[in-house]
Order: structure tokens, then C-alpha cells, then sequence
């Protein structure tokens, strides 16, 4: 009744009151009414109503930092304050919506086509006696919700994609640029889908889109429209190719012209069509990726790019697409841009000033700065900030006035030594926080980013088809902008668009850019099959929900007896090993990565060599899409192990296996 009773409100489901709003396309009748609030979203295939209209929830708001004109000022509380529309007028091809107590309106433009509406932010619209005694840019807007809609939970539900659907329906609030904070709000029985705009990201001009589809595929089908009308990546191109489901070969260890025959050997034996090298294959590295940013070409490549083309040349000629694995976002401490004099294009975490000089003498044993110091970064390799072009280290920290970092060493990274005067203003560098540290992150609000990916995209536009954007969580906050944007910096550099693309982080916005999602890194023998059912098998039906999915992992080979990347003896990786993790991607219609050391798989042959069998073999039933719908049910069931062989007729025949882990 409560639902009824707010639909009644707006002018019913089927005609809406005169003064209400009607936006519809193609697809889909979206009512508000002129309060503001959604009264109804429905689907003309069907007519199902989609929307839930019980709350009341506006769909738009504004936030402020706090209330700025005065008479609001002095009523309310000085706080974080968001105002919701509560007014709404349609003018042509704008939205003009009022706001409960903020004195000025917002002009909202809309794009309506057949596959999505979109909501743009052109202006606000204010009155100057509001604001005609303060000193300041009006309005003072921190955030604008640029669409919020309240719908009901259906079957699936797209974290990533930020989408409520099943077979019948599908809605979805999505990002037209990565400037759109797109996120939602969980209900009972429904979802708030919401897209904000951020001053000092983009306000004015940026966007969000309403997707309601006709299931799935229908979805797809909008989607793929937005990506082309705002020259996006084409997630959905490549998430409907059967590229994006292959497994790869990924090199480990040395590639160069003298040793990729033996690569391109491998590969064939394992049936991949697919080969990733490392950016670190062709450039000056050192351990931790303490050289990334660099990229100087390296001894085996002594004419660089020309080289370089020429070698991938000849994997293409076997038939196999070279695609580029790298770190976009990593600034190595080793590297110029480190030593000896930091980039100022390092990102810091937090900003201090100092309040007593240094001089340029290595015997300080403390700095003092104006800024409180509480919870600072502690953990030991990191325990480095950034004055000038010098690094320091410290040891501890006082926690109340003067304010000051003890233990402190100058010179960090081998720096140069210099003086500071009092009130420069430095910070903690933002040094990474996986393996050993030996790595920082660049400052997303600089030009360095572009600096470091024009030289990536050097390297991949040699003739590489499809890329890895390693590190993605390198960045500073926002996280949900930054990440994304910063894949978009990289991916725009690049002369052939990746065929598919993978990262080791997702916001909303790359999943128009990573089409595969995420690769799992190596597990050890003794705990593979374990590790393959904790995680891949646990994410892959998540990714399903993204209309994706996902990498089942980066599976080392490791020879009996050898030490594994933990230092450990390892038992050796058995072909059952990647039968079993075989059997679960096809279950989900995933990948996987192999890393190949040349050395690893020649010190133990015969058992290399039937492993590769078992890839090939699966390959072989991805690429012909030789099981059935039953047959992959079957595979699911994790506590069975089954083995694939292929029969003279080209069917699939899977055979239980009773082993060990």
C-alpha cells in the first residue's frame, strides 16, 4: 500500500500528474514527480515497474562543506550537509531542480537516446543577493548527485558495473567518463544507484547515464552504444570476443631475440595464442622494480624500439598475440627520478612544514614541523619523507607541540644532501606497499603520469594487442577516481586499442578498460588447488554479476626440488595441478595466465611437456566449445576432480580422478 500510495502521488504508474516529469526512451518511462521524487521507472517490453518509490528519494541533491549565507548559517549546524532536490521543472532538452534551503538551482541537461538517458551538470543557476556580501565563487557546491535512483533488487547485482538484473531487466547508473563517482546504497529489498560530481575532479560538464534494459544482453547492447557515443574503451566489444576467455602465456624470466624461439616453442606446445611479456623484458630493471620509470632499452635490445619490432614480429608470425604486461603508476627508488634528486612529481600522503631550517650537514638527528603528526606511516621501509629533492628517514615521532620526526637520517635513497629553509613544505612519500618496497607512486595531480606512460606506450605501440595494468592501486586518493584515471592517461596513449585488457585494481569506471578483470598471482604447488577454489572459484561467480570475468591466476611451473618465489623446496608442479584449475576455469568460462621460465621448464622436461598437454587440451575445448552446459555444471562441484581427453569424433570426454592435492 505505502508503494501504491507514493506512485498515486506522482500521477500514477500509467499517467503522470501534469506537473510531473516524464523521461523516457526507447526502453524504458521514467516519472518524477515535481518534488523531485521518483515516482516510477518502467520497462515498455514488459511493464514492469522497477523503481521503488516508497522513500521518497529525490533524485538529485547537493552537498556543502557547510552553510555559507548567512541567515542559513546561523540557523543550522557548521557541518558536511547534503540538500536534497526537492523541486523539478523540465525545459526542452534541461532538468531546472530546486533544493531544500541552499538558494540556487541547478540546470541539468539531458541526452536521451534509444539505449541510455544521459544527466549532465551545465550550471547553477543563482541569484547574486544571496551571496552579493561574501567574497567567494558561488554557489558553494562540494558535490552534486548528478542522478540517484532507488531500484529494486532483482537476482544479480554488478558491484563493478554498478547494475541491478536477471534475465527480464536490467538497471544500471553508469559513469560516462571517469570523473563520475559512481557507487550505490544497499536497502531493504532495493538499491539506490547514485553518480556524484566532485569539485576539483569536474563539476560542471561532467555526466552519469540510466541504462534499463531488457536483460542481460539487452544491457550489452546499451552499453556498447554509450562506449561508442563517448569514444570509451569497448569493454563490451572485447568482453564478447573470444579473446578475452584464452589462456595466456606469460614470460617469466629473460625474453629477447636470442632466446623467443624457445618461448614461441612453448607456447605452441600449450595451445596459447596468447604471449605476455613484461615492460622489464626490454628495459634496464632492477630487483622490486627499482628502475620502473626509466625504461631505458637494455642490452639485449642495443637498437630498442627497432629490435624490439622485429622480435614480436616473429611471435605474431606463430600465429600469437604479444600482449604488454606493466606498471603505469610505480616510480622505482632507484631510478632518475629518486636519485639523486627526487622528482617533486612524487606523491606524498601527508604535507608538513617545517619550522626549523636544515642546513645541509648529515648530523641532524630530528626535523620539526607545524602540522600534528599522529598516526604517520611507521612501517620500517617506509618511514620516508620528502623535502625538496632529498629524502629523509625516521625513526619515531612526538605526538604533542613542537612537533617533530626523530632518528632522522638524511639523504634517504641516496639523495643529495641540501639545505631547507623554514616553511618548506614536504610530506611522507607515498612508497608502495607490496614486496619489498622498492617502488613509489606518482602524484596523479601532476603531468608525471603522462611523462612515465608516454614511455610505456612507446614500448607497447612496437605492436603489442593487449595489455596488463599492473600497480593500479598506486595512486592517491580518491582511489574510485584515481585508479581508473589513471588506466585512462595510459590506455589513450596507446595507437592500437588493446584487444582486452587486465589490472591488478578496478573503480567503476575501467570496466569499460579491463574487459578480464583481474589476474590471481602464483600459488605455491603444496597449496594450489586450495588457493584455486578459495579465490578464483570464489570471485569467478562475482565477476559473472559484472557481465565479466575473471583470471583464474598467474600459475608458475616449478621443477621438484627447485626453491618456488617463497624460498621454499618445492614438490613441483604436477599436470594434475592444472587439470583440476583447467576443469574450473571452462566451469566458469574463464582463463588463466601461465608464467613460463625457459630454465624451470627445461630442467624438468618430460614433466613440462605434459603439463603444456593439459593446456593444450583444454584450450582446445575452450576455443571449440566443446562442453556442454551439463558438463561445466558437473566441473563446479569442487570436491571432484575430473581429466579431459578428446575423442576421435571432437568430443569432450571428462574422466574422475581420484589424486591427491
Amino acid at each position: 500500500m505505502i508503494v501504491v500510495a507514493a506512485v498515486l502521488a506522482c500521477g500514477g504508474t500509467f499517467g503522470a500528474n501534469e506537473r510531473d516529469v516524464v523521461i523516457e526512451n526507447a526502453r524504458f518511462r521514467l516519472v518524477v514527480g515535481a518534488d523531485a521524487k521518483v515516482c516510477s521507472l518502467v520497462l515498455k517490453a514488459t511493464g514492469e515497474e522497477c523503481a521503488n518509490a516508497a522513500e521518497g528519494v529525490p533524485l538529485f541533491s547537493v552537498t556543502q562543506d557547510r552553510p555559507f549565507n548567512n541567515e542559513i548559517k546561523l540557523i543550522h549546524p557548521n557541518k558536511r550537509t547534503t540538500y536534497p532536490a526537492n523541486a523539478i521543472r523540465r525545459e526542452g532538452d534541461r532538468l531546472v531542480v530546486g533544493f531544500a534551503i541552499a538558494p540556487y538551482e541547478a540546470a541539468v541537461g539531458l541526452r536521451v537516446t534509444d539505449s541510455y538517458v544521459e544527466f549532465r551538470l551545465d550550471d547553477f543557476i543563482v541569484e547574486k543577493m544571496d551571496y552579493d556580501y561574501l567574497k567567494m565563487d558561488v554557489p558553494p557546491v562540494a558535490s552534486f548527485r548528478v542522478l540517484q535512483l532507488p531500484v529494486r533488487d532483482r537476482k544479480n547485482f554488478g558491484d563493478w558495473l554498478n547494475a541491478s538484473w536477471d534475465e527480464k531487466s536490467a538497471i544500471g547508473v553508469v559513469g560516462t567518463s571517469p570523473y563520475a563517482d559512481i557507487d550505490h546504497e544497499n536497502r531493504s529489498g532495493f538499491r539506490i544507484l547514485t553518480a556524484d560530481l566532485v569539485r576539483g575532479q569536474k563539476l560542471k560538464g561532467a555526466s552519469a547515464a540510466l541504462i534499463a534494459a531488457n536483460g542481460r544482453e539487452d544491457f550489452l547492447d546499451c552499453m556498447d552504444a554509450l562506449e561508442v557515443d563517448f569514444d570509451l574503451p569497448r569493454g563490451v566489444q572485447s568482453r564478447r570476443s573470444d579473446a578475452v576467455n584464452a589462456f595466456i602465456y606469460h614470460v617469466s624470466g629473460e625474453a629477447s631475440p636470442r632466446n623467443i624461439d624457445k618461448h614461441i616453442e612453448w607456447a605452441r606446445r600449450g595451445g596459447f595464442k596468447y604471449m605476455t611479456f613484461n615492460a622489464g623484458n626490454f628495459t634496464r630493471t632492477a630487483p622490486s622494480w627499482g628502475l620502473n620509470g626509466d625504461f631505458d632499452w637494455s642490452e639485449l635490445f642495443p637498437e630498442g624500439a627497432a629490435d624490439l619490432r622485429r622480435m614480436l614480429a616473429k611471435v605474431k608470425a606463430a600465429g600469437i598475440h604479444p600482449g604488454l604486461h606493466f606498471l603505469h603508476t610505480h616510480i622505482g627508488l632507484k631510478s632518475r627520478y629518486v636519485t639523486p634528486v627526487a622528482d617533486p612529481r612524487l606523491n606524498k600522503t601527508r604535507r608538513f612544514t617545517l619550522a626549523q631550517p636544515l642546513d645541509a650537514t648529515t648530523n641532524a638527528t630530528e626535523i620539526t614541523v607545524y602540522e600534528p603528526t599522529e598516526g604517520v606511516t611507521m612501517f620500517a621501509p617506509c618511514r620516508v619523507l620528502q623535502f625538496g629533492g632529498e629524502l629523509v628517514s625516521y625513526e619515531s615521532y612526538t605526538t604533542e607541540p613542537p612537533y617533530r620526526f626523530l632518528g632522522v637520517r638524511r639523504g634517504a635513497h641516496d639523495t643529495r644532501v641540501v639545505i631547507h629553509p623554514r616553511g618548506e613544505i614536504g610530506g611522507i612519500l607515498d612508497i608502495s606497499e607490496y614486496g619489498s618496497p622498492m617502488s613509489c607512486y606518482v602524484d596523479q595531480l601532476s603531468d608525471l603520469q603522462e611523462e612515465v606512460s608516454a614511455k610505456i606506450a612507446a614500448i607497447y605501440n612496437c605492436g603489442f594487442e593487449y595489455a596488463y595494468f599492473d600497480g593500479s592501486e598506486g595512486v592517491n586518493a580518491p582511489f574510485n577516481f584515481h585508479v581508473s584515471n589513471a588506466q585512462y592517461r595510459q590506455w589513450k596513449l596507446f595507437k592500437q586499442k588493446p584487444l582486452f585488457s587486465e589490472g591488478a585494481a578496478k573503480t567503476h569506471f575501467d570496466w569499460h578498460i579491463l574487459s578480464g578483470a583481474n589476474a590471481f598471482d602464483c600459488f605455491s604447488p603444496k597449496i594450489f588447488k586450495k588457493n584455486i577454489v578459495k579465490y578464483p572459484v570464489t570471485q569467478a561467480p562475482i565477476s559473472w554479476q559484472d557481465m565479466t570475468r575473471v583470471n583464474f591466476g598467474w600459475w608458475a611451473f616449478f621443477a621438484p626440488g627447485k626453491r618456488d618465489w617463497w624460498d621454499k623446496k618445492s614438490g613441483g608442479t604436477r599436470p594434475d595441478h592444472w587439470q583440476f584449475a583447467c576443469s574450473q576455469c571452462l566451469a566458469w568460462d574463464c582463463p588463466a595466465t601461465v608464467n613460463v621460465n625457459i630454465s624451470a621448464v627445461e630442467s624438468d622436461r618430460k614433466n613440462a611437456e605434459a603439463c603444456f598437454e593439459v593446456m593444450r587440451l583444454w584450450e582446445t575445448a575452450r576455443s571449440r566449445h566443446l562442453l556442454t552446459r551439463e558438463q561445466k555444471e558437473m566441473l563446479k562441484d569442487t570436491s571432484k576432480e575430473y581429466h579431459l581427453n578428446i575423442d576421435a569424433s571432437g568430443r569432450a570426454v571428462l574422466t574422475e580422478w581420484k589424486g591427491g592435492n
